[in-house]
């Protein structure tokens, strides 16, 4: 532990707002907690959020987030900035109840997708995996079978129309497209499903591993929406949510996977590489 950080207990609302709580004796008074996004995005405008500290009860201080604050995506650090001291201290995680945000369900008439989660990094500090999607195509239920992957999600911020169809796209080669059509797509509810077969990706030569995207077309000639799943507790899916993998062709095995943004792909390989 370090000796000069400050520890925080996390905890989320049903909503997304998220509470910071520290020991007050640890903290000098009219101090902010300061949440900065990694890299060099945290020294432009919009990079750095503080969020005033105040009295929580005896001996506690509280930071609030709400839902509606606008922070752009990706990791965000968390420090406290005391007055009169040009070194803001590190922030530890303590104690983190995030139950209220798993199976978060906003509304689908909502122009965008905001979600964050507290998580410890690791180098035990405390930061923000955050999410903004306008729109948004929240992956569900994720079933492999032996010819293809079957999916079912929730889409946000638009409604599937005609021609709606998901895509698996091979990044750095923009010939590499496939597209399949969604086999349901509730426009009230926003909810959408479609089977993603493994072999027309698995046709083209598969000499090293290849991570295919897969995006969702709401309607003919629209963009693009990213499928990933984000809303619920989980900062980072790529390790602990593991799918089997299946013949897709001769010497090729498929395996549905998420990366580290949480964004949804198929994986193809050659099978000895798994051996």
């Amino acid at each position: 532990m370090n000796p000069t950080a400050v520890r925080a207990d996390c905890a989320a609302d049903p909503a997304g707002t998220l509470t910071f709580d520290l020991a007050a004796p640890a903290v000098r008074p009219a101090s902010v907690l300061l949440l900065r996004r990694r890299g060099a995005a945290g020294g432009r405008p919009g990079g750095t959020v503080r969020l005033p500290l105040a009295g929580a009860g005896p001996g506690r201080l509280r930071a609030v987030l709400p839902a509606s604050a606008e922070l752009s995506e990706g990791r965000w650090d968390a420090y406290v900035e005391e007055p009169g001291s040009d070194t803001a201290r590190t922030v530890e995680p303590g104690l983190r109840d995030l139950r209220a945000l798993v199976d978060r369900s906003p509304d689908t008439r909502g122009a965008s997708v905001r979600a964050r989660v507290p998580y410890p990094t690791a180098d035990g500090r405390l930061a923000l995996r955050c999410w903004a999607r306008a729109p948004h195509a929240e992956a569900g239920a994720v079933v492999v079978g032996t010819a293809g992957v079957r999916v079912e999600g929730v889409l946000y911020g638009v409604a599937a129309g005609e021609g709606a169809a998901v895509e698996a796209r091979l990044p750095g080669d923009p010939a590499r497209v496939h597209r399949f059509p969604l086999s349901s797509a509730g426009e009230a509810s926003g909810g959408f499903a479609f089977t993603l077969p493994y072999a027309p990706p698995a046709a083209g030569p598969v000499r090293e591993a290849q991570l295919w995207q897969l995006w969702l077309v709401p309607a003919a000639g629209a963009d693009g929406v990213r499928i990933s799943r984000v809303l619920d507790d989980v900062w980072s899916r790529h390790r602990s949510f593991v799918y089997p993998g299946r013949p897709a062709a001769p010497g090729v095995l498929a395996t549905p996977c998420y990366t580290a943004d949480n964004d949804l792909c198929l994986r193809l390989e050659p099978a000895s590489e798994t051996g």
